[in-house]
């Protein structure tokens, strides 16, 4: 958690691309971790907040990545 956001992954999810689920009050949104950083859907966040995700996946994406796949691969065997 940064800032009130919660940042997770949903277990059903491992046939996609790396992705991180952001929540906050009744905001949620999506964001692509590869290829590249990229917004799938942002739901009840302000453009302020938005940029503030952002910022935070940016700073934070090889963590992020790294626990993607540390993840997905303990769950799929």
């Amino acid at each position: 958690m940064e800032r009130g956001y919660k940042f997770k992954f949903y277990s059903n999810e491992n046939e996609e691309p790396a992705h991180v689920h952001v929540t906050k009050g009744a905001g949620n949104a999506k964001y692509w971790l590869e290829p590249s950083i990229e917004e799938v859907y942002s739901y009840g966040f302000t453009v302020r907040e938005r940029r503030e995700i952002k910022k935070s996946i940016r700073s934070n994406s090889d963590l992020l990545k790294k626990k993607w796949h540390e993840y997905f691969k303990k769950n799929s065997e």
